[in-house]
């Protein structure tokens, strides 16, 4: 059994062998539930996700269903994640079309945006 361990520990990447990319990650935080208070489902969003975002961002991004309070109102909201390079010129520009499409299309007030620096490997 220490054998196993010591071998795994051997082939876990470290810092000093992995080959790290500096990244800037945004999240946008989706509001779920239209101003008549009806949802907007999964399938809406991933349709949303499909024609508006995915185009900007065709090498990936991660979506989550989450939970949420706006303006004192509890609802279901969606938090969607995208990685990409700090030199991605058209990133800004593609990310607040995206906030603009979603509020326009799904009457929404606002959809928040936080950005970060982020340290990736694949």
């Amino acid at each position: 059994m220490l054998w196993i361990t010591s071998a795994a520990a051997a082939t876990t990447p470290t810092p000093a062998t992995t080959t790290w990319e500096s990244d800037k990650r945004t999240e946008l935080f989706f509001g779920g539930t239209r101003r008549d208070d009806s949802a907007i489902t999964p399938a809406e969003f991933e349709m949303f996700l499909d024609k508006d975002v995915t185009p900007a961002f065709p090498e990936g991004l991660t979506w989550l269903p989450v939970h949420g309070q706006w303006m004192g109102g509890k609802q279901d909201s969606y938090l969607l994640i995208l990685l990409y390079p700090d030199n991605n010129r058209r990133a800004d520009r593609d990310i607040e079309e995206i906030r603009s499409d979603y509020k326009s299309q799904f009457g929404q007030e606002s959809v928040l945006r936080a950005d970060s620096a982020e340290r990736v490997s694949f």
